[in-house]
This record gives C-alpha cells, sequence and structure tokens, in this order.
C-alpha cells in the first residue's frame, strides 16, 4: 500500500469518527431554551411573591404553582421529541381540527371559564386549558402540509392559498370571539408568513395582506374596547389612572431600570401597581430589575431561536423533507412574532394586548406548548442530521429516522 493511500485512509478514518463525535441534536438551541425556561422561573418568582402575599397569604402561591407547569412542560416536550416528524405530517390536519372543535367548546356556557372579562379557558380539575395556545402549533402544522400536499396550487392558483385561509379564517373568528385579539394577529401573520415561504405569488399574497389587514382594522374600528386601548397606545399618560394605566405603570418600570437596573427582586412596579406583572408584563419587570442591558440580552436570545429554526428549516429542505422545513421555519416565525409582540407591548410600541412572553411568563399552558414546539424542532434536526449521516454511513439509529 502506498503512502499516498494510506494517508487518504486516515483522513477518510478522521473525518468518519469527527461525524460521529457530533452530537445527535442542536444543543445550542436546547442550551438557550433551557437557560429562558430557568430565567423565566426566577423572574417569575421575582414578580408574583408580592401579589401571592396579597391574594392568596401564600408569597410562594405562583411560584409553586409555576414549578409544576415547568415540570409539565419539560415532560411534554420529552414526549413530543419522541414522536416521528412524519406522525405529524400525517395528524396535523386532525390536530388542527382537533384544536377548533376544543376552542368552540370553550364558547359553550357552562364549559368556558370567564377571566378578567375573556372567555379563554377550559377547567380541568386543578388545571385549566386554554386551546389558543395550542392552535399556533397545530396551524403551523397544518399549513406546513398543506403547503407540501398542494405545491403546485399555492404557486399558481389563487384557490391555492384561499383554501387553507377560509379554515384559518374561521378559527381566527372563534379565537375573537373569547375575545383574543393578540392570539389572533400572531396566528394570522404566522400563517401568511409560511404561504409566502411556500411559495404565494406576490400578487395575490399582497391581495390577502391588505384584505386581513382591513379586517382587523375594522374589528378596532368597531369595538369600544379596542379602540380605547388603540388611544391609550398613542397617549398612555392622558388618562394614567384609568385607559392608560398598565401600559402607564410598564413604561414608568422600563424608565426606572435605566441601564442595568434596580437589581433583581428590587423592582417596584411589580407591587401593586402593574396590573399581570407576572404573565403578560412580565418584560417590563425585566426592564426594571436588569435594565435595558438585560432586555438587549432576552431580545438577542429570541433571534437566536428564530435563526436557529429557520437554520433547521435550511438544512431539512436541503435534505428533501419539505415538511419540516416548513415547520421549523413556522416554529421560528410564531415563536420570534409572539417575542416581538409581547415586548413591543410592554414597551409601548404596540397596543395593550393579553399574550404571553414564550417560556418567560407565568402559566402552564404557553410553557407547555413552547416546549413542544422547540422539541419539535430538536427532533427535526436531529432526523436531518440522521439523515445525512446515512448518506455518508448505511448504518443509522433506526428509532431516529422520520
Amino acid at each position: 500500500m502506498s503512502a499516498a493511500t494510506r494517508r487518504n485512509k486516515r483522513s477518510e478514518t478522521w473525518v468518519r469518527r469527527r461525524n460521529e463525535r457530533r452530537p445527535a441534536l442542536d444543543v445550542p438551541l436546547l442550551m438557550v431554551t433551557l437557560g429562558l425556561l430557568s430565567f423565566g422561573f426566577v423572574m417569575v418568582a421575582s414578580a408574583s411573591m408580592t401579589i401571592g402575599d396579597t391574594c392568596c397569604k401564600d408569597p410562594f402561591f405562583f411560584i409553586t404553582r409555576q414549578a409544576i407547569a415547568l415540570t409539565m412542560a419539560v415532560v411534554a416536550g420529552l414526549l413530543a421529541f419522541t414522536v416521528p416528524v412524519s406522525w405529524w405530517e400525517r395528524m396535523g390536519v386532525w390536530l388542527f381540527l382537533g384544536g377548533v372543535g376544543v376552542l368552540l367548546l370553550v364558547l359553550v356556557p357552562g364549559i368556558g371559564r370567564n377571566v378578567n372579562g375573556a372567555t379563554r379557558w377550559i377547567a380541568l380539575g386543578p388545571l385549566n386549558l386554554q386551546p389558543s395556545e395550542f392552535i399556533k402549533l397545530f396551524a403551523v402544522l397544518y399549513i406546513s402540509g398543506y403547503l407540501v400536499r398542494h405545491a403546485d396550487d399555492v404557486a399558481n392558483k389563487l384557490s391555492g392559498f384561499i383554501r387553507p385561509m377560509i379554515l384559518i379564517g374561521f378559527t381566527a373568528a372563534v379565537i375573537l370571539k373569547q375575545p383574543d385579539f393578540g392570539t389572533t394577529t400572531v396566528m394570522l401573520a404566522t400563517v401568511m408568513g409560511l404561504l409566502f415561504l411556500g411559495g404565494v405569488s406576490v400578487m395575490p399574497f399582497a391581495v390577502l395582506f391588505g384584505t386581513v389587514l382591513v379586517g382587523l382594522t375594522v374589528l378596532v374600528m368597531t369595538s369600544e374596547y379596542r379602540m380605547r386601548r388603540i388611544l391609550s397606545f398613542l397617549n398612555p399618560f392622558e388618562d394614567p389612572f384609568n385607559s392608560g394605566y398598565q401600559l402607564s405603570q410598564a413604561l414608568i418600570g422600563f424608565g426606572r431600570g435605566e441601564w442595568l437596573g434596580v437589581g433583581l427582586g428590587n423592582g417596584i412596579q411589580k407591587q401593586y401597581f402593574l396590573p399581570e406583572a407576572h404573565t403578560d408584563f412580565i418584560a417590563t419587570v425585566i426592564a426594571e430589575e436588569l435594565g435595558l442591558v438585560g432586555m438587549l440580552a432576552i431580545i438577542a436570545t429570541f433571534a437566536f431561536i428564530a435563526w436557529r429554526a429557520f437554520r433547521i428549516g435550511a438544512r431539512a429542505e436541503a435534505a428533501g423533507s419539505r415538511f419540516a422545513a416548513y415547520t421549523a421555519q413556522g416554529i421560528g416565525l410564531w415563536l420570534g412574532l409572539q417575542a416581538f409582540v409581547n415586548i413591543g407591548v410592554n414597551a409601548g410600541m404596540l397596543p395593550t394586548k393579553g399574550l404571553t412572553l414564550p417560556f418567560l411568563s407565568y402559566g402552564s399552558n404557553s410553557l407547555i406548548v413552547g416546549c413542544m414546539a422547540i422539541a419539535i424542532l430538536l427532533r427535526i434536526d436531529a432526523t436531518t442530521r440522521q439523515s445525512e449521516a446515512e448518506s455518508r454511513n448505511p448504518r443509522g439509529v433506526p428509532w431516529l429516522r422520520a
């Protein structure tokens, strides 16, 4: 055997061993998500102790429940990771239709639970199920499967993207009845973004975008409640003790935080001033206690998750799995948009609406569906890596196959 042949064999052996040492999943994405969940638990504890002591005579009331919710979310994520990508593709339509059915149940008197004027929950013993949180993930799975099955119609026919929008539009109307304007906006924006990525031509997409924008504007103009929120958003300090109270208190929190914040646990706004400090306005607590630097770190973290999701989608598409690619991109769009809207609302850049900050806000439903989404991303990445490894080496890990 010549020296050149030996060198080539050593090189091939080194490359093969290097590939075998590569992790079986996206470790940076996993670590960032676990870091967000841990940080969110700390911030919920900081934001809720005063509220828990006032309402329930127990400063650890919300902390205990958040710990239980976090455990459930991690278990749900582990279960979702074990599900093959092909199963999500087959069941996407049925999951979405089932989610719509449960959404309708929320509106049935005696079944839906009303909190602060909104009927969004179904009581399941000690737990409250919020179907609108899950419908965002199910919509991504449904549209991703539709784009694969009807790729030619989506790209070449007007009916190709109108058909799924009929069902999506009906779902949006049901969510608006709860009412939940924030979830409706995020779901519609995510679906339209996926349709655009799926190849919808510019003109029909522009018409659809304009129609949705006009529809949302009409919904605002015809609702006194939503109109008050828009007006108070434009100038919250004009009526700081009524319609502009929530936003004015949030802006005070941002102002108090300055560059580095007042210190973890030292915030004042969460103490009886800022409503929903541990849920929709957790970002204000972060801004006050950790300052601009802390908020920029949170924004960078969500930007990283969205970028990683699109990167996973690009690799899946290169490997020939279009459903996995669309699903990964849809999850990145959804999580990025929801984080953008929540932080925008807290900072006074967007009208106030009830929408959680993924992985950080108090609540079991948001945590569970967020962990499931990340688990699906990780499974897509793991399956893609396995497919790439099998193209180099016929031996593989059977349980990771799509």
